[in-house]
């Protein structure tokens, strides 16, 4: 587990170091253009959406560990191939190759992940998950920043070698990890029969897979785009404030994860994201405030920071509550495929949601905040239906679990002794 998580940390820090800058890169390092630079992004997320409908079936066949390798070097070499492309082609080319080898490394470590865990154990090993994927994403960020310079392409080069090398790294240290062989472990890897058709005949998968839907087009899909533009166009926001946003963003999850991992782990998890949408609702509300209000610019800057602040809260809450919660309700041969399918639906909401919230956040001000205030509250009310489908192993294993160690130390008294 501890292999699994250095990987995952070390994919995150390449990732920091360049994807912040893709569009300054090709737009204006070299000198593409804003079109080039908009399909390169465009293509780094379709790239994603292409692949991961054939990966959880080849990690439920070959098992996690052999697809993690190839995702990795496949990212090394779009990595390097981006830091040496010139032309459109080239960097679309790379963007591709990149886009499709980070998306492949999301299934193939949370399969890892429950096939190296158990049902107690889970819960915390995916919230050290996240926020090691915070903490990485914010130094490369942060490290990456300072070595970029727009009038030196050769810093772009070093920096998408250091990304590429991480991915080598990353290919490395997974080669060298041993799973587990369990019973069950054995069993997922010839059987992998059932796929698309058997997980849409699981209602309360396919009821997650639209809260997942809603929670990421309600929040990650609007960091960088509805959100930004609200920001900058309502409420005067200057460009340097984005930025501490995030950083609050950041912080927040780093600081509170593990603070708030105990309250999590005790409680029903359906009960967790229904706080959640609350929570985002208060998040939104703020965003109102700093757009909509009247008070002064101050007061607009503080409440658009604590907005980023609130949504990193339920971020911290929610790492160690949905992905188990995928992993508890796929069966043993189809680990992978419920992975897989619930990346889709996530790298869905990241592409419609800057999509639809990027016009409404610049131009309809008071209907994108009463949106997405609406579907925070939504989040609520989906996440208190589907604790109606769930087991109580599924919904709150915590107490479960509990409950075997109670029974366990409480032998019934022999016979002689009672006599």
């Amino acid at each position: 587990m501890r292999r699994i998580q250095a990987g995952n940390v070390l994919s995150a820090f390449g990732l920091g170091f360049t994807v912040p800058y893709l569009y300054v890169y090709v737009a204006q390092v070299r000198d593409l253009g804003a079109g080039a630079a908009g399909a390169v992004l465009a293509v780094f997320a379709m790239a994603a959406l292409v692949v991961l409908p054939f990966t959880g079936r080849a990690i439920d066949r070959r098992g996690p560990l052999p697809v993690l390798v190839g995702a990795s070097l496949l990212a090394a070499v779009g990595a390097l191939a981006m830091g040496l492309a010139s032309g459109v082609a080239a960097v679309v080319g790379a963007a591709a190759l990149l886009g499709a080898g980070t998306a492949v490394m999301q299934p193939a470590l949370a399969t890892m992940i429950v096939w190296c865990s158990s049902t107690s154990t889970r819960t915390r090993a995916f919230a050290v998950q996240f926020f090691l994927q915070n903490l990485g994403l914010g130094i490369g960020g942060l490290i990456g920043g300072q070595l970029v310079d727009e009038s030196r392409p050769g810093s772009f080069l070093l920096l998408f070698s250091i990304e590429a090398a991480m991915f080598l790294v990353l290919a490395g240290i997974a080669a060298t990890v041993r799973m587990p062989r369990t019973p069950s472990i054995t069993d997922a890897r010839p059987e992998s029969r059932g796929g698309l058709r058997a997980l849409l005949g699981h209602r309360a998968m396919v009821q997650l897979c639209v809260l997942g839907f809603v929670l990421f087009f309600a929040c990650y899909g609007q960091f960088e785009s509805g959100l930004a533009a609200y920001g900058t166009e309502a409420a005067g926001i200057e460009p340097s404030v984005l930025g501490m946003a995030l950083a609050a963003n950041t912080a927040v999850i780093v600081v509170a994860q593990f603070l708030v991992l105990r309250f999590v782990e005790r409680r029903r998890r359906t009960r967790v994201i229904a706080w959640v949408g609350l929570i985002w609702t208060v998040a939104w509300l703020f965003a109102g405030y700093a757009g909509l209000g009247h008070g002064s610019q101050a007061m607009a800057t503080a409440a658009f920071i604590a907005t980023y602040g609130l949504f990193g809260l339920g971020e911290a809450m929610l790492s160690p509550t949905v992905a188990p919660l995928v992993a508890d309700l796929a069966p043993d041969s189809m680990v992978g495929q419920y992975n897989s399918a619930f990346a889709l639906v996530k790298q869905l909401a990241l592409a419609v949601g800057p999509a639809v919230g990027g016009p409404m956040g610049a131009a309809l001000h008071g209907p994108y905040i009463i949106t997405f205030v609406l579907f925070s509250l939504g989040i609520t009310v989906l996440a208190l239906r589907l604790g109606r489908q769930l087991t109580p192993a599924q919904d709150h294993p915590y107490l479960v679990a509990k409950s075997r160690v109670v029974a366990q130390h409480k032998p019934e008294q022999p016979v002689e002794a009672a006599a």
